[in-house]
Parts: C-alpha cells; sequence; structure tokens
C-alpha cells in the first residue's frame, strides 16, 4: 500500500496544525483592528451626521418652546421623529435623522459599537439628557429654551472598550469632532459612561457654554484632539 493511500502522519498533522495556528495569529489580530477602525470610523461619520441634523433643526424653528422665533436643538427622539418636539405634540417631518436614532434606550442610541448621548442645557448650563426612551414631550428634564437655541452636544463611546472600539468622540454646535484615547478615563458602555462635561476644558467651569477642550486637557484628564 502507497504512503498516499496511507494518510497522513501524525508529524504531517502536527506541520499543518501549526501552520494554521501561525496564520491565525497573523489574521485574527488583524481582522480586530479592522472592526476597531471600522466602528471608529463609523462613529466620527455618525457624529457628523447629527451635527448636520442639528443645525437643520434649530434653523427650521420647528423646536420653539419660549416662542421667540428663534430656533432651538432637539433630543435623538425629536430629531428622528420618533417623538413630538418639546410642548407640542408637533413631529419634525421629515425628520433629520434616521428613524434609526429613535431606538432610544436609557437615554442613548446604540450603532456600530458605539453608545452615542445627547445632551442639551438647562438654565445654567449643565448638560441634560432626553427621557429614557427619547425626547422630552413636556419638557420635564428642564431644557431651557433660551441656552438649547445655542447649544448642545453629544458623545460616542465604545459599548465594549477594547472590543467594539477605543476612541471616544465628541461633537457640539461648533462642528468639529473630538476625540480621546482614554488615557486617563477610559468610557465603556455602561460601566463606565461619560458625563455631559468630560470634553470641555479642564481650565472652565464645568458648563456647556465654555470652551472645549480641543487639543488640551479636559474636566476628565484626557486629552482630547481635534479629528483631521
Amino acid at each position: 500500500m502507497s504512503k498516499r493511500e496511507q494518510g497522513f502522519t501524525l508529524i504531517e498533522l502536527m506541520i499543518v496544525v501549526a501552520i494554521i495556528a501561525i496564520i491565525a495569529s497573523i489574521a485574527i489580530p488583524n481582522l480586530l483592528s479592522a472592526r476597531l477602525n471600522a466602528n471608529e470610523s463609523a462613529a466620527i461619520a455618525t457624529l457628523k451626521n447629527i451635527s448636520s441634523g442639528q443645525s437643520q433643526c434649530q434653523a427650521s424653528g420647528v423646536i420653539d418652546v419660549n416662542g421667540n422665533g428663534s430656533g432651538e436643538y432637539g433630543f435623538f427622539g425629536e430629531l428622528s421623529g420618533r417623538t413630538a418636539v418639546r410642548n407640542s405634540t408637533q413631529r419634525i417631518s421629515p425628520a433629520v435623522l434616521s428613524s434609526a436614532f429613535g431606538n432610544v434606550a436609557a437615554a442613548r442610541v446604540s450603532r456600530s459599537g458605539y453608545l452615542f448621548q445627547m445632551f442639551l442645557p438647562d438654565a445654567t448650563a449643565q448638560g441634560i439628557e432626553e427621557d429614557a426612551t427619547g425626547g422630552d414631550p413636556d419638557n420635564g428634564q428642564g431644557v431651557d429654551p433660551g441656552q438649547a437655541e445655542t447649544l448642545w452636544c453629544c458623545y460616542a463611546w465604545p459599548q465594549v472598550q477594547g472590543n467594539s472600539g477605543k476612541r471616544t468622540f465628541f461633537v457640539n454646535q461648533a462642528g468639529d469632532v473630538l476625540a480621546t484615547n482614554g488615557a486617563v478615563v477610559a468610557y465603556n458602555g455602561t460601566t463606565t459612561p461619560v458625563t455631559f462635561d468630560v470634553a470641555f476644558a479642564a481650565t472652565s467651569s464645568a458648563a456647556m457654554g465654555v470652551p472645549v477642550a480641543a487639543n488640551t486637557l479636559g474636566q476628565d484628564g484626557n486629552t482630547w484632539v481635534v479629528v483631521q
């Protein structure tokens, strides 16, 4: 009987397994890195889309709680048309964000391995979140109409730090996206979520009207850099 008919020897099988292991050790980290990069790129693009949607919402004047003719910024529930705008039964139509942003849970939206959270200002420019399931129809959260005409901010951070993403991102009414690698505080899903003020300058008071930490230290001690 020939060697081919006898099948593989143990040594040959061990060599094949070793080769497969070597290939896997090279390929798997590259695949994980590619997924992280894709998720982070998607998060940046999403924040830019949110910024555009906020601009449309404010310019349209569809949210005008104090009735002064100047539009206000909105929460995810409002921007997606999922809920009525504050102090009204009216909804934004057509919506300025995808209906997917109406899927709010615990005041956050989950997309491509990241959690997104919107903050609007109260009377002292402290950031407050929307209702747990989206929007704020009765304005029970205490959004200040005057402050909401000029201020808003949104964060995106990994659902699983190091697995679905590494960096945390921020955008506000200025339109620039900031990022931190979390050297001091690494934000991680619901275990270590953001607060509204972490990307604002450490040298300023914790309020939405102060400068952001562009290429400087934030309130959280992390360095926040402008994403090019």
